[in-house]
């Protein structure tokens, strides 16, 4: 079993109860009427959202995966929001691996840390885990005029 503290309930609570919490930011994922769990695909979400949320963020996902995901998107079989992100979720922690296309122009230094920065808040701060780790792998650039369709040519002349 974890190692927890014990912080006094406030108001309402019978005099004597507390409440057990992980150390860390003191989430109540465990107290005395029972405990939380929090899958794996929450945490895949709401770390896909806060990456898109950072400005320079195109997409996410490999070039396989972002055609395979828009196919079943289209089909109403996939989820954007987890496309590109793989977690491993503990009972008090999160790592997240992320693959993403910036777009030109953009810092990928300063994006990389802006996209950490914003996937360590928005998961603690929805989840109540610890993120330990935040690994981003750019995999592309995206430049303005990319996702134009092709001028349709006459096929014949």
């Amino acid at each position: 079993m974890e190692a927890s503290q014990e912080t006094p309930r406030t108001s309402g609570s019978t005099p004597g109860s507390s409440l057990r919490t992980r150390t860390g930011n003191g989430a109540p994922l465990e107290s005395e009427r029972g405990t939380t769990r929090i899958d794996d695909t929450v945490v895949t979400k709401v770390a896909g959202i806060a990456a898109r949320e950072v400005r320079g963020v195109y997409d996410l996902g490999g070039g396989t995966a972002r055609a395979l995901g828009g196919v079943t998107q289209a089909v109403g079989l996939g989820d954007e929001r987890t496309q590109g992100v793989s977690v491993e979720v503990g009972e008090r922690e999160a790592a997240v691996d992320l693959t993403a296309v910036i777009e030109y122009g953009e810092s990928i230094p300063q994006v990389s840390e802006q996209i950490r920065d914003n996937i360590v808040k928005r998961v603690e701060g929805i989840t109540g885990l610890s993120v330990t780790e935040v690994n981003v792998t750019v995999n592309d650039l995206h430049f303005p005029g990319d996702d134009r369709p092709p001028a349709e040519e006459p096929r014949v002349s």
